[in-house]
C-alpha cells in the first residue's frame, strides 16, 4: 500500500499546474508592462511595485484595469511581425530571385509593342533593369 493516495496526487498536481500558470501570467503582465509606451515611467515603476510586493492583487489588478490594452498590443504585435515577414518574402523572392534580366527585358518590349508603356517609359525601366 501506499502513504500517498491518488487523490493527493492528483492535488498535486493542480497545484503544480496553477503554480506554473501563475508564473507565466505574472511575465506576461511583466513584458506587457515594459512593451506599453503609452504610460510613463512612473506608471510603470508604479505597476511594477505593486506586482512584485503583492503579487496576486496587482496582476488581478493589471489585468482588470489594462487587460483590453494588453490585447490590443498583442494583436499589433502580431500585425508588425506578419508585415514584417511579408516584407522580406518580398524582398527574398522579388524581382531577380526567378527572373533574369533577359526574361524582364522581354516582358517590357512586350508591353511597349502593346502600346502600354510609351517610348521614354520603356527606356527609363530598362536603365533600371540593367542598372
Amino acid at each position: 500500500m501506499s502513504d500517498y493516495p491518488l487523490l493527493n496526487l492528483f492535488w498535486t498536481m493542480l497545484e503544480f499546474f496553477l503554480w506554473i500558470l501563475w508564473f507565466f501570467l505574472l511575465f506576461k503582465v511583466i513584458s506587457d508592462l515594459f512593451r506599453d509606451h503609452t504610460i510613463g515611467g512612473w506608471a510603470k515603476a508604479g505597476w511594477l511595485v505593486l506586482v512584485i510586493l503583492l503579487p496576486l492583487l496587482g496582476v488581478l489588478l493589471y489585468v482588470i484595469f489594462r487587460g483590453r490594452s494588453m490585447a490590443e498590443r498583442d494583436q499589433a504585435q502580431a500585425k508588425q511581425a506578419e508585415e514584417r515577414f511579408q516584407q522580406y518574402v518580398r524582398e527574398t523572392a522579388g524581382p531577380g530571385s526567378g527572373a533574369s534580366h533577359a526574361d524582364e527585358l522581354k516582358k517590357l518590349a512586350d508591353l511597349k509593342a502593346s502600346g502600354a508603356l510609351s517610348e521614354e517609359e520603356f527606356q527609363k525601366a530598362k536603365e533600371k533593369i540593367l542598372a
